[in-house]
């Protein structure tokens, strides 16, 4: 078994989840195959959806149904969560990267 599987990131799914969104509008099975792609593994629904539960409860995201599906987006206090993330990330892992 790699390293990286050893690695829990489930810490990062908000992150990620708001990130995603910031680039465009998704369904929750858009989010989840994103993720996939990203991670190698897709997050079960018993751990995305409480995940989007709770962002739109702080009221950082927003759902537009449309049918049975929910198109979630940022709302402005998501986007700046968001660019507010992105800085504390980049003053927390930038050196990191950076060591190549």
């Amino acid at each position: 078994m790699a390293y990286v599987d050893k690695c829990d990131m489930r810490g990062f799914l908000s992150f990620q989840v708001l990130w995603l969104l910031s680039r465009r509008s998704m369904c929750g099975e858009d989010l989840a195959e994103e993720l996939m792609r990203r991670r190698g593994e897709k997050p079960k629904p018993g751990t995305l959806y409480p995940a989007l539960k709770d962002l739109r409860e702080r009221g950082l995201i927003r759902g537009k149904r449309s049918g049975n599906m929910i198109k979630y987006d940022l709302t402005d206090e998501g986007k700046e969560a968001v660019r507010r993330a992105k800085i504390y990330f980049v003053r927390c892992f930038g050196e990191i990267f950076a060591e190549g």
